[in-house]
């Protein structure tokens, strides 16, 4: 192929991409594909769309931040500098463009098309040919009013937005965004690991109870009782402006419910000591199982995201910090702590609706089987089996998730896709789940494992792709 085929190549991006059977095709292009979005987990950043903010180029709104598309550069053999160093945002682009066409079979390949198909109307392959004349037409057209942050969350029909804010935030952006008549709701998350999971370090701990009192206006942080007066302060901030969700990203569950040991972690901690490993996994456990009581006294969703293992790369995370592409799937055992967790809250009737995403693909079926243990008959789908998560968000991990909640659970009261992204040119992924959920049902259709019922298999695509989130987040 020559240089010049290569540069003007059209996508494989076809109306029927992924769609395998005529029973597909119907689902999502009839059902799925014009249903609203609720994204009900991410991490954009709010005082962006407060700003309405304006990208200069592709590299700023694409690249920056973006450490799934740094880890496939680094894995091609490009320089850092290329990634998060000192590089011309061009020359950054052209590194990005260049390692692509490497990165078929890895679902940055498909996100990138649809991306430059669905925001710019781009339906050429990117490669290293292509690359300047990609940059040049979609760096212009971010300059225009129609390609403002604003502008390109209403363009993919985004209803909802949930970021993920730590306690301390004021949440001003959030407030600015309310008063501004922005139609998407932009609500936060309250995500409160810190006050947990920094008991590891004592220093840092102390610094963040500064913070946290400041935020709360409560009176310094000395004891346990204060730490919990803090964090209900905080919670009950956050649900006046709107939150309906708590997050937390942890390696798994703390189940070690020992009032006392955690009372002696905080205490050595504020002496600027290391408890011992029991102590601090106390302390991590009455924290976690006082603020999801918290959540269920406002009818909020608690979500768990498990099984990552953070910053292997001790020299880079030196370097760059967290976040940064060096965190990988973890082994860690789960289901005795759920278990012990989740029946000490439902033991009481404290137990919050609740979303659990794994992020080992070995612990689908131990945790869409968690989930059925605490369904309660008060709200369909109380216990959820979250989407496939970060490494798992690809057709394969999505195809794995649905199947094992297909088996153990029920598929009709999943509450479907979201982005988990810091970028804005991210919402194509909940077209891509659409086109999977469709294609696995369509699949069984043409198989003869399911009727060919259009009327009802649509409308349990339209719920799984919107009606589910919206009824039971309450938007």
């Amino acid at each position: 192929m020559t240089t010049i085929a290569a540069s003007v190549q059209k996508t494989f991006i076809s109306e029927d991409f992924l769609l395998r059977s005529e029973t597909a095709r119907i689902l999502y292009h009839d059902y799925a594909k014009e249903m609203p979005i609720i994204d009900y987990h991410c991490h954009l950043p709010p005082d962006q769309i407060a700003r309405d903010k304006q990208f200069e180029n592709l590299t700023q709104i694409w690249l920056y931040g973006d450490h799934y598309k740094w880890r496939a550069m680094r894995a091609n053999g490009i320089n850092e500098r290329f990634c998060t160093g000192d590089a011309s945002d061009w020359e950054k682009f052209e590194q990005w463009a260049a390692t692509v066409p490497y990165t078929m079979r890895n679902p940055l390949y498909h996100w990138t098309h649809l991306e430059l198909l669905r925001y710019f109307d781009i339906d050429i392959l990117l490669n290293k040919d292509s690359a300047r004349e990609i940059y040049d037409e979609c760096s212009a057209k971010l300059k225009q009013p129609d390609f403002s942050v604003k502008s390109l969350l209403n363009r993919m029909n985004v209803k909802v937005i949930c970021t993920t804010d730590d306690p301390t935030d004021t949440l001003s952006y959030h407030k600015e965004i309310g008063e501004s008549g922005f139609n998407i709701k932009v609500l936060p998350t309250f995500r409160p690991d810190k006050a947990m999971l920094l008991i590891d370090s004592p220093a840092e701990f102390n610094q963040y109870l500064a913070k946290l009192a400041e935020a709360a206006g409560t009176g310094e942080i000395t004891t346990y009782e204060s730490l919990l007066a803090a964090l209900k302060n905080r919670h009950d901030f956050f649900a006046a402006m709107g939150g309906k969700l708590s997050d937390h990203g942890l390696e798994h569950i703390y189940a070690s419910f020992n009032e006392e040991a955690a009372k002696q972690a905080f205490a050595a901690a504020l002496k600027g000591e290391i408890a011992s490993f029991e102590q601090r996994t106390a302390f991590k456990s009455m924290v976690l199982f006082d603020l999801a009581k918290m959540d269920h006294e406002k009818s909020w969703t608690q979500q768990f995201h498990l099984g990552a293992l953070r910053n292997n790369n001790e020299r880079m995370l030196r370097e760059l910090g967290p976040d940064t592409g060096w965190d990988s799937i973890g082994d860690y055992s789960q289901a005795q702590a759920l278990s012990a967790f989740f029946n000490k809250l439902d033991s009481t009737n404290q137990l919050a609706k609740t979303i659990l995403y794994n992020l080992n693909p070995a612990d689908n079926e131990v945790l869409a089987t968690m989930t059925g243990n605490y369904n309660d008959g008060t709200v369909a789908g109380k216990m959820q089996f979250g989407s496939g998560w970060w490494f798992l968000d690809q057709k394969d991990g999505m195809e794995r998730q649905m199947n094992a909640l297909s088996n153990m659970g029920l598929l009709s009261r999943f509450v479907g896709m979201l982005t988990d992204s810091r970028s804005f040119l991210s919402y194509p992924r909940h077209e891509y789940f659409r086109r999977i959920l469709c294609n696995l049902i369509g699949n069984d259709v043409e198989n003869g494992e399911l009727p060919n019922d259009i009327p009802w298999l649509g409308k349990l695509v339209e719920d799984i792709s919107y009606n589910n989130a919206r009824n039971y987040f309450g938007f």
